[in-house]
């Protein structure tokens, strides 16, 4: 049986990962979920990450940073954003350095495994 795409969450307000993973993992997918970038990429689990879904600002490393990181060590890890708070800006860089999305929250449910599976189709 093939393993489930492990879908990897990053969010410094611990609900939202949690919240994240039971919606992926009722899909099918494999979750882990972070509260900081720093943790994340400690863990080794971006390795085997199939699409990173990761909140824009928090403490320390930012997910703007994370992206930069990843893309500076040539990891081509498809990078879906939330953000309660994105701007234009943010928006827009996220964008032109290969993110797949920025989602607004709060997000539609059904709209967040959409842009999953189109992620995982780009991949």
């Amino acid at each position: 049986m093939p393993k489930a795409p492990l879908i990897v969450i990053v969010d410094d307000d611990a609900a939202i990962p949690r919240a994240i993973a039971s919606l992926v993992e009722s899909a099918g997918f494999a979750s882990a979920s972070f509260t900081s970038a720093e943790d994340c990429l400690r863990s080794g689990r971006l390795a085997e990450c199939a699409c990173l879904i990761l909140d824009v600002r928090m403490p320390g490393m930012d997910g703007l940073q994370l992206q930069s990181h990843l893309l500076a060590r040539n990891e081509r890890i498809p990078i879906i954003f939330i953000s309660a708070h994105g701007d234009n800006g943010e928006r827009a860089q996220a964008i032109q350095a290969g993110a797949v999305a920025f989602l607004a929250k709060p997000f539609d449910h059904q709209e967040l495994l959409n842009t999953i599976d189109s992620a995982l189709g780009k991949s």
